[in-house]
């Protein structure tokens, strides 16, 4: 093999071309030998030792790297003239359990099951700058996210953010020192697979099998904090029970009969059957937000001295839902008095008929109680009873003497399985006929003049009524938290307070 070796070769001609071999020749240069052009290396593709491009070009287009190259930046060298995507780069490698200071162009999952974590956003950032944060475990509401603002602006606000929405994420660019760090995104991740309400409130929480039951025995908020889907849950049952109103009393000398308060309006649940079942509405949907509790309580009973009448209760409330007051007992002195109208309808006063209190007043649907009882004619006519949520109050029954004389029995009130309240159903309402149930929302009974047989209260905190002579006996009061009647009596028995109870499913 002939070689050729020259120092310099110069061109032949002026024009400062020089030409290696002729048209149709194929001039190699040794592998590893670069070649320049006035200091340039100059190539339409760089190639590497197994033959893949490292660098090509066609036409305009610059590729990096062959079809399956990894290109990557050498440690500690950094990139210009690309831009960010508006994406972040998750650290999955490293959940976020405790406070840390968050880097440009990083997303953080966070795990703030085991207490809040406060997030330290970049200090003297720059326009484009972007950070992500994400719930890792669904717990921001119990344990919020701190957002903290490292002397920027937040919305143009110089205050720390909180994220409390639990599946939140978020991701955060800083535009300039006026607004300073802006949300571009902020939404709750539910539409993966089957989610379930999150809620917090009541006097007591049970869970029974995958339900929790929220029991509200006073005011108080039902905060829901997350809202799941159709998969799981977005929506809760109800039972929102009304004050009962208070029973009917008597004055001095009368030989009156006194009816006994209707019970507090009943909506929710479907309850047990009974002779008249109740029917219940669709569960009700909720939304993220509180909604305040009010538990109506129960009318005063008519005094012996004073007020002869009984008082209505009080309504309860749980958003769109009212459930209204129980009405009060009438007196039966002189002309009868019929009771008031109501969630259900108080009792009418003896001294001959005097019409019957209508119940579901206002009317809704399904009905939400029953009218109360009328007295009868005759000397020793009965008094009325109250309504109960089940049914009518009963009427009184008319005797020849006092002995014989009969006062309605309240009317039955609503029983519901001890599945809807979770184990701490024995301490609500009153023993149901099952066993394992428990009712709300009876009437209370009439009261009577001397020495008959006085109206039974309705199985559901019904009160029972008393004679009103010798001495003013008062009669028993509705139960708490059942939303019965107060009996009528010498003195009028009080209506019993109501209650709210909210159940959803939490889990599957």
């Amino acid at each position: 093999m002939s070689e050729v070796k020259v120092n310099k070769i110069s061109p032949r001609t002026n024009c400062g071309t020089v030409t290696v071999g002729d048209s149709g020749d194929s001039v190699s240069v040794t592998a590893g030998v670069p070649v320049t052009v006035n200091g340039d290396l100059k190539s339409n593709a760089l190639k590497a030792t197994d033959g893949g491009s490292i660098i090509s070009q066609s036409g305009t287009t610059i590729t990096l790297g062959a079809s399956g190259d990894t290109v990557s930046l050498a440690s500690g060298a950094s990139q210009t003239g690309f831009g960010r995507t508006g994406t972040v780069d998750w650290q999955t490698g490293s959940i976020k359990t405790g406070n840390f200071t968050a880097a440009s162009g990083e997303g953080y999952f966070v795990n703030t099951t085991s207490g809040a974590v406060t997030a330290t956003l970049p200090a003297s950032p720059s326009a484009g700058d972007i950070v992500g944060f994400n719930d890792y475990a669904r717990t921001f509401a119990t344990n919020n996210l701190t957002i903290g603002r490292n002397s920027s602006n937040i919305q143009g606000s110089a205050a720390d953010a909180t994220s409390s929405t639990n599946g939140q994420s978020l991701m955060l660019v800083y535009v300039d020192a006026t607004k300073g760090w802006i949300p571009t995104e902020d939404q709750t991740t539910t539409m993966y697979g089957a989610q379930y309400i999150s809620a917090t409130g009541g006097n007591t929480i049970s869970t029974c099998g995958d339900f929790k039951t929220h029991i509200f025995t006073g005011p108080g908020t039902f905060t829901v904090c997350s809202v799941g889907n159709a998969a799981g849950s977005d929506a809760v049952e109800y039972m929102v029970v009304a004050g009962g109103g208070g029973g009917a009393s008597c004055s001095p000398g009368s030989n009156s009969g006194m009816g006994g308060g209707g019970a507090g309006g009943w909506r929710g649940f479907t309850a047990l059957p009974t002779s008249t079942p109740l029917v219940a509405p669709a569960a009700l949907p909720v939304s993220a937000q509180g909604y305040p509790i009010t538990v109506g309580g129960g009318g005063p009973g008519g005094v012996f001295s004073g007020t002869h009448d009984g008082t209505n209760g009080n309504n309860s409330i749980f958003s769109t839902i009212t459930s209204t007051a129980g009405g009060g007992g009438g007196y039966g002195c002189g002309p009868s008095r019929k009771g008031s109208d109501g969630g259900s309808g108080g009792g009418t006063g003896r001294d001959g008929p005097g019409g019957i209190s209508s119940g579901n007043t206002p009317p809704t649907t399904p009905a939400q109680g029953n009218p109360g009882g009328d007295s009868v004619s005759g000397p020793y006519g009965g008094a009325g009873a109250g309504g109960g949520a089940s049914a009518a109050g009963g009427n009184g029954s008319t005797g020849n003497s006092n002995p014989t004389e009969t006062g309605g029995v309240g009317g039955l009130g609503a029983h519901f399985s001890d599945a809807f309240f979770g184990p701490t159903a024995p301490s609500y309402g009153t023993p149901g006929p099952t066993g394992s149930s428990r009712y709300f929302a009876g009437g209370g009974g009439a009261g009577i003049y001397c020495a008959g047989t006085a109206g039974a209260g309705g199985s559901g905190g019904g009160g029972a009524g008393s004679r009103n002579s010798p001495g003013a006996v008062t009669a028993t009061a509705g139960t708490v938290n059942t939303g019965g009647g107060g009996g009528g009596g010498g003195n009028g028995g009080q209506g019993g307070s109501g209650i709210v109870i909210i159940r959803y499913k939490f889990q599957a």
